[in-house]
């Protein structure tokens, strides 16, 4: 039996994906609220296993929650205003900062020092600031203590804000499936507190920036301004800040998707002063030694999901495999060449998967069928021996009759909806980040009742005994 198996209780499951922010609700964006609680009991009744969020972090001025000013910190859209007038204590704040010394000071510091410095990036600041000159941040730190407090009492009220929706998706069966980007923004608490620990030059621009190489899709590859890691300083302290931020995100879910997991293996390190991924080169990582390390510490059984799309090597596999991770399997991408590709349910290699009819990143199923051509229209009628009429639910009974653990569908394929309702498109900068449910939870029954019968019909959701 797989390691994800073994988590799900012993039974292929399915999931759905739907980030907080698209709960419904009168504010600006979903939250810790109401709306996930009847969320939660929605996908209890209908044996729904997991439910799959986005990054819980703060997002950048895009919206993208992949370049948060933190590793650590939550997102402060996300916090219900109606717990916090209903339960204003603050017993166990003190006892839980000092639990999370090792980031949250300074993750506190540096959301007020860039409201002063008008949101400005942190190595355009004054240089004692930038510099964290100590004597000039202790000075801060007293000048600023109420604002200071106000930042970590905020994150406390977030966080007794989730636990209790974890507390209350442990009590119906619901797990819940958060996920890890690889890296950080430049412009971050993180790179600010410890520079030593990423690849900046002395004045803190970037000395080596991450991204992809060129392939098929971009002649230029994929540069994406975040600065790699200086692994020699890592290693010094047993990799501690990877570990730290880790173990913060277990402590938040059941389960962890990694995020571009083919950097455990090896990442591609292209200069600072680039403006194309071209002239990068591939450089090894420490990402067996970190697993290692994080598996002792969770008994050896790793709760994580390995984002191993695109081009992947077999050193990545063959690191993927070593701790028995799932791998994922997009449908989407199952009808872009012949009947030999690897992400057609009846091509699935031995091993644990997490398939679905697509992600965050994709088209809806919809809209992805409407831009496909006639041939690869055909492909998928021929494979499933009759007529699309519904795309999303053509795509979602294939991953869950398909053998992977786990099946996952956004819930705009379930819902039916076009490209409209997309969440992200890669490459682009604007338009992005902001779909919302438009209407009551309680008006998602019916979808969710196909979804279960679906489940039931392949063999999955029963409860585990």
């Amino acid at each position: 039996m797989s390691n994800l198996l073994k988590h799900l209780g012993g039974q292929r499951q399915y999931g759905v994906l739907m980030h907080v922010s698209s709960l419904p609700g009168p504010g600006s964006s979903g939250c810790f609220g109401a709306a996930a609680l009847e969320w939660i009991d929605l996908l209890a009744d209908h044996q729904v296993k997991v439910w799959q969020v986005l990054p819980l972090a703060p997002t950048d001025n895009t919206g993208s929650p992949y370049s948060s000013p933190s590793g650590f910190a939550l997102n402060p859209h996300f916090l219900d205003p109606d717990q916090l007038q209903e339960n204003s204590a603050v017993d166990g704040f003190s006892t839980w900062c000092q639990q999370q010394r090792f980031w949250l000071k300074d993750h506190c510091r540096f959301m007020v020092l860039r409201r002063r410095h008008g949101g400005d990036p942190w190595w355009q600041w004054p240089k004692p600031y930038a510099r964290r000159h100590r004597q000039v941040i202790k000075e801060f730190d007293r000048a600023e203590a109420v604002a200071i407090g106000q930042e970590a009492l905020q994150q406390w009220q977030l966080q007794q804000q989730w636990q209790g929706l974890r507390a209350h998706s442990r009590e119906r069966g619901v797990q819940l499936l958060g996920d890890l980007p690889f890296y950080g923004a430049h412009d971050s608490a993180d790179v600010w507190s410890r520079p030593g620990l990423f690849s900046l030059n002395p004045d803190g621009s970037l000395a080596q920036q991450s991204g992809v190489p060129p392939d098929y899709f971009s002649a230029t590859g994929q540069l994406w301004s975040t600065p790699v890691y200086r692994w020699s300083r890592h290693r010094l302290n047993g990799y501690r800040w990877w570990l730290r931020r880790l173990e913060r995100q277990l402590e938040l879910f059941d389960l962890l998707r990694l995020d571009h997991f083919r950097a455990f293996a090896g990442f591609w390190s292209v200069p600072g002063a680039s403006s194309t991924a071209e002239h990068g080169e591939w450089l090894p990582s420490p990402g067996k030694t970190i697993l290692k390390r994080l598996s002792s510490r969770c008994g050896g059984s790793l709760p994580l999901v390995a984002e191993d799309l695109g081009v992947i090597t077999p050193d990545v596999n063959a690191l993927r495999e070593q701790f028995d991770l799932p791998g994922m399997k997009v449908l989407q991408f199952a009808f872009e060449a012949d009947a030999s590709n690897a992400y057609l349910p009846q091509n699935f290699a031995s091993g644990s998967w997490v398939v679905y009819t697509g992600t965050h990143d994709n088209a809806t199923a919809l809209g992805w069928w409407q831009d496909q051509s006639d041939q690869v229209k055909q492909q998928l009628q021929n494979l499933l021996g009759h007529p699309v009429e519904s795309p999303g639910w053509e795509l979602l009974r294939l991953a869950l009759s398909s053998t992977a653990d786990l099946a996952v569908v956004p819930l705009q394929d379930l819902m039916s909806l076009d490209d409209s309702a997309r969440f992200n498109t890669p490459g682009t900068a604007s338009g992005n980040w902001s779909w919302r449910l438009d209407q009551p939870i309680a008006n998602l029954r019916g979808h969710m009742e196909g979804l279960q019968q679906q489940g039931q019909l392949y063999g999955r959701g029963r409860s585990s005994g």
